[in-house]
């Protein structure tokens, strides 16, 4: 075996890729980072350089048996782990932090494979090695200052932890279908007071005579694709957010990974309302944008929690992660779990301060998803 650094996916075949990382997660499909490097959101413009690496079985390179997707940054824009303190650190210590190696999705904080083995490899932690041996090698062939891996799988967390690699915690909210066989029924399940409030928004929906149409697939059109884009973009300008996707990164996941891509539609009469972008999994549903022409109650709730939701078990979804942050989830059934990202820093001082600051932050977020699970929507003699 031996492994090699890509700089642009294009020049891997898209079925060898996809044959090693599998369809089941869309983010790690060659046709979602392909469309980021296509349509310029991830090149040496915004500051994202691809350094991809990719393990063959032998020299012939017609068997891909890993792949760990890489980043050289120089900055920290568009990651949802936030190191910009240890950035400024370094400035005020006199050293550089950038450019850093990044292991992740862009704009992603999704939890996903980040050393990626293929599904038949006999010997997984030989080619997990070789991956993070390369990414060490790597680093310090372009003089960097750290490697960091975001939203990490439980395997890869194990094997990074075994590496002696610096763990830090994090936290989202997920929703999981416990079999649920309609919403009511996923309803049942909550307390009272939340089952009543969630029946209330819904409410306020369904009598302002807004109705939803979800686009999937076939489905899919360019009148969608451009409906889509423009809330994703009116949600930008209106809270002053970062635009890190463009209208031609839209066009391309929707011709090339139709299957995919969900768009749910909030309309009334026939004039878009609202809309939000989400990802179909294997077993999971992602949301990732959302926006709307204007301020209605309970829009936002409806687009982002419950239509999702209502399709998850509609089609035996088993799992919906909403995106980053938002206490305001916990109310509406997704419960608070720990995210995990690991990270290396070339300087020894630093490093010894990184470790200490990572440990009483972990802390302080075991004590934080603890305090929220205590607050559950449901009800507490639920036998699901």
């Amino acid at each position: 075996m031996f492994a090699e650094v890509i700089e642009n996916i294009s020049s891997i075949d898209a079925t060898a890729w996809d044959t090693c990382a599998g369809t089941a997660h869309p983010f790690t499909r060659h046709a979602f980072l392909s469309a980021l490097e296509k349509s310029g959101c991830v090149s040496s413009a915004t500051g994202w350089f691809p350094q991809h690496i990719v393990a063959y079985a032998d020299t012939t390179k017609q068997d891909i048996v890993g792949i760990m997707p890489l980043y050289l940054k120089d900055h920290s824009y568009g990651e949802y782990v936030f190191d910009w303190a240890w950035a400024d650190a370094y400035q005020r210590a006199g050293l550089k932090y950038y450019p850093k190696l990044l292991c992740a999705i862009p704009f992603t904080p999704v939890n996903g494979a980040r050393l990626i083995i293929k599904s038949d490899v006999q010997d997984c932690q030989e080619i997990r090695q070789l991956l993070l041996g390369k990414a060490f090698q790597l680093g310090n062939e372009l003089n960097i200052s750290s490697i960091h891996w975001l939203f990490t799988t439980e395997q890869d967390s194990s094997f990074l932890s075994r590496a002696k690699i610096t763990r830090r915690s994090g936290s989202q909210f997920h929703w999981r279908n416990q079999n649920y066989s309609s919403f009511n029924d996923f309803l049942a399940d909550m307390s009272h007071k939340k089952r009543k409030n969630i029946r209330r928004e819904r409410r306020r929906i369904t009598d302002a005579g807004i109705k939803y149409v979800a686009s999937n697939n076939a489905e899919l059109s360019p009148q969608h694709t451009n409906e889509m884009f423009n809330f994703y973009q009116r949600t930008i300008q209106r809270y002053g957010a970062q635009q890190y996707l463009n209208r031609e990164f839209f066009e391309r996941i929707t011709t090339s990974m139709p299957e995919s891509v969900l768009f749910l539609f909030a309309k009334f009469e026939n004039v878009f309302l609202a809309g939000g972008l989400f990802y179909i999994g294997d077993e999971s549903l992602y949301g990732r944008y959302w926006g709307a022409n204007n301020d209605y109650h309970s829009l936002h709730f409806e687009t982002c929690y419950y239509q999702p939701i209502e399709y998850c078990i509609n089609n035996g979804l088993k799992l919906f992660e909403a995106g980053a942050q938002g206490e305001h989830k916990l109310a509406r059934g997704l419960l608070p779990v720990k995210t995990y990202s690991y990270h290396w820093l070339n300087d020894r001082r630093f490093m010894s301060a990184v470790d200490q600051y990572t440990k009483e932050e972990n802390s302080h977020v075991d004590r934080y998803t603890e305090l929220l699970g205590a607050h559950s929507p449901f009800r507490a003699d639920r036998n699901k």
